[in-house]
């Protein structure tokens, strides 16, 4: 039955309902009601703070934070020492949560384009209004089929009510991460039959050995391993050793012990061989390996992999020796070492060390993460570029009459080769969630903004979880900002928007309740009802106190519910050679920014004037490049240089020359060269990801983002590069600014 308008805003109404506070064990909980005015007078200051516990969600990975709020005002976060993931520690962009709530260009109410598609020209809309426009949008579509909501990484609640409404509307849902966790997730189910990211307990490890991953910085969980690696290098009776193998001098390989340059494409090739001489001494686990694994290895010889990957047979010997002499040794691969066509291969080799070691399920190696506690909360899983491929197809060919948008910008996250900014134009009907005027929500027909991580409800369980059961929880620790507007303006949760849309349509998503904090209790009910858990329900008197303990703790979690880390290995496979798109001199290797990620944090200021943790530079786009190659192409800091893709797509960038890019490697880093997404990022330096071919991996179709090849040229421009100066030690230079002196190495390739 239609709703009736009173019945309608009632829904809409309240989505920040209360907050609980965060307090130390042994202190009971107490609810708090957050009801102090948006438009806080400058001179009311008492001094009294709170502090409320909630959950930052960050693609496959979460923190959670508590909030200091004062007069109904955010005010600081800071790390949640109960949460099992971060335990105290936070990221920068958890902090700056605090300015994407207070951002002077937040989307205020709901909006309708009024004039030509990217024009930024719209106008304010009721919730009501947009809402009756999001139902007509459903009902003028020939068939559900050509429907597609994309959505980014999503988890818990707001994934089951995803979920329920794609099924009650027979429409089709993906996932889009630029830059994808598509190949780790499958090398995850061949290697380990498992359909998470496990726990990589690098706190217990004798040695790391990494292969591509930046896990100090951006890969997967940072906040986690680098609390982690902390314990990892304090030791309980030794130092633990970093040996990094990776293209790139990134965060992780300035902090390793030995950093190992590999031709890139070529990392599974060097795990291969590593088993094989630990094969050769008999330090290998035949137990996991058929005699058909065993004999893949034999072609993998130091020498024929010292030929192919760069990586001297020596070193190959000596990690070889290492790692199967550590007590606990643990393998990881990912970022650049699965971003090529054979990324899968690659992934699969490395992670297959673990079982010659038989480090999984102990301390100080791989932990798999059990079954969410309660059905329907599982995570998102990301589809491969390839797929988005498809779907560019079918924009082209005019089969999708409406396209969803929810944080997954895809006018700036896929190849400008990819086509769509092109076709998008044959979408009769685009409409986008977010609070934000990004790329793709500027050519959207329809705004429905959300409400801030601070502002809104919700639950989380992470793809790449603690190793033990975890729900956390998420609460508005203020009442939304743009609450002053009325009613049926400001910002919804996008669960929320879900939920009354189906309630107007006359659908029943069967979810227990009328709004989303009736569903979020029902899910603490039975985690009440479970009676065991961290936070147990049999210790507290009534329903009513233990939802209280699960704000006020930020979740429950049950350490002594693991899984039993039973598997059953899918075989090695044998190492394609990479392919390249293109024949220009230089690798380009794009790398995930720690300051904006894949671009979703570039309308922060924080987040823009953040120093690059090597270069310090900050507010633009630079290329790192080997200061020899700079100097025979008379390249000095700050010159403009052209990056030119074989497909014709050009990005300029500053250059950064230095003495631990090897030869023949240009990085730049993702997430500047927004066309919308405020002030602060619009327009700001170049999107790395728009010039990339399309080559993908042979077996998962995921973009292999590391397997362009370019030229560069220089523009006769030169910027000063925005650096964070003063405070490190620079290069020596001479008067045209090159880099006169090198640090120590043992190659060309390592200096």
């Amino acid at each position: 039955m239609p709703l009736t308008r009173r019945q309608f805003l009632t829904l809409m109404g309240g989505s920040a309902g209360a907050a609980v506070l965060f307090q130390a064990c042994g202190i009971p909980e107490r609810e708090l009601l957050i009801d102090s005015s948006v438009e806080m007078p400058e001179d009311l200051v008492t001094g009294l703070d709170n502090w409320y516990a909630t959950t930052f969600k960050d693609g496959v990975s979460s923190q959670g934070i508590v909030v200091r709020v004062m007069e109904g005002r955010a005010k600081k976060v800071e790390g949640n020492t109960d949460h099992p993931l971060n335990r105290g520690a936070h990221s920068a962009q958890a902090e700056a949560m605090l300015q994407a709530l207070y951002h002077p260009d937040r989307i205020s109410s709901p909006l309708v384009r009024t004039g030509a598609r990217g024009s930024g020209e719209f106008r304010e809309i009721s919730w009501e209004d947009a809402i009756a426009r999001l139902v007509q949008s459903f009902e003028n579509l020939s068939d559900s089929s050509k429907a597609l909501i994309v959505t980014d990484m999503i988890n818990g609640n707001e994934k089951l009510i995803l979920d329920k409404f794609v099924s009650a509307n027979q429409i089709r849902q993906m996932t889009f991460e630029p830059v994808e966790h598509t190949n780790l997730l499958n090398a995850m189910n061949h290697v380990f039959a498992q359909k998470s990211i496990p726990d990589f307990d690098v706190d217990n490890a004798s040695l790391i050995l990494s292969f591509g991953c930046d896990f100090l910085d951006t890969w997967v969980s940072p906040t986690r391993y680098s609390r982690g690696y902390g314990q990892f290098r304090q030791g309980n009776d030794h130092r633990g050793k970093l040996i990094h193998i990776e293209s790139r001098f990134s965060t992780t390989a300035a902090n390793a012990d030995e950093w190992i340059y590999v031709n890139p494409g070529t990392e599974g090739m060097v795990a291969m061989s590593i088993m094989h001489e630990m094969t050769l001494h008999g330090e290998i686990d035949t137990s996991k390996f058929s005699a058909g694994d065993i004999s893949k290895l034999d072609k993998y010889t130091p020498e024929f992999v010292s030929s192919v990957s760069g990586v001297s047979v020596d070193d190959i010997k000596h990690i070889a020796e290492e790692f199967s002499h550590s007590d606990h040794p643990i393998a990881l691969g990912g970022d650049s070492a699965s971003a090529n066509t054979n990324g899968l291969q690659n992934l699969i080799a490395i992670y297959s060390l673990n079982l010659a070691v038989n480090n999984v399920g102990k301390s100080g190696g791989i932990i798999f993460n059990p079954d969410p506690p309660i059905t329907g909360l599982s995570s998102s899983k990301p589809n491969s570029s390839q797929e988005f491929m498809e779907i560019v197809d079918e924009i082209k060919s005019g089969d999708i009459e409406l396209l969803l948008l929810k944080d997954a910008d895809l006018y700036y996250g896929l190849p400008d080769s990819a086509g769509f900014k092109n076709d998008f134009a044959n979408v009769p009907m685009i409409v986008s969630f977010g609070n934000m005027m990004d790329d793709s929500t500027s050519i959207a027909d329809l705004v429905l903004p959300q409400n801030s991580l601070l502002e809104d409800w919700g639950t989380d369980v992470p793809l790449a979880g603690p190793g033990y059961q975890t729900v956390g929880f998420q609460q508005p620790v203020v009442r939304p900002f743009f609450e002053s507007r009325g009613q049926n303006l400001g910002t919804k949760g996008f669960a929320e928007v879900l939920m009354t849309t189906s309630q107007v349509m006359g659908v029943d998503l069967q979810l227990g309740g009328e709004t989303y904090v009736d569903v979020l209790k029902n899910t603490a009910k039975e985690l009440y009802d479970l009676n065991r858990g961290d936070i147990n329900g049999s210790k507290y008197s009534s329903f009513t106190s233990f939802w209280n303990a699960l704000l006020a703790r930020g979740g429950w979690w049950d350490h002594n519910y693991k899984s039993d880390n039973s598997f059953k290995f899918g075989q090695l496979v044998d190492i394609d050679e990479p392919t390249f798109n293109g024949n220009g001199r230089f690798n380009l290797i794009p790398f995930v920014s720690s300051a904006f990620h894949d671009g979703r944090y570039a309308f922060i200021p924080w987040m823009q004037a953040l120093p690059d943790p090597l270069s310090t530079a900050a507010w633009q786009t630079w290329v790192e490049m080997n200061y020899r190659e700079a100097e025979a192409m008379n390249i000095s800091e700050g010159d403009v240089i052209e990056i030119r893709a074989s497909n014709g797509l050009m990005i300029k960038a500053l250059a950064w020359p230095n003495p631990a890019t090897p030869p023949g490697i240009l990085g730049v880093p993702i997430g500047q060269g927004h066309r919308d997404g405020g002030r602060y990022s619009a327009g700001r330096g170049s999107n790395v990801l728009s010039i990339l071919g399309l080559n993908f991996d042979s077996q998962t179709g995921a973009l292999a983002w590391g397997a362009t090849k370019v030229n560069i040229t220089v523009s006769g421009e030169n910027i000063r590069l925005p650096k964070l100066e003063n405070s490190v030690p620079d290069f020596p230079r001479d008067e045209h600014n090159h880099v006169v002196e090198i640090t120590n190495g043992k190659s060309d390739k390592s200096h």
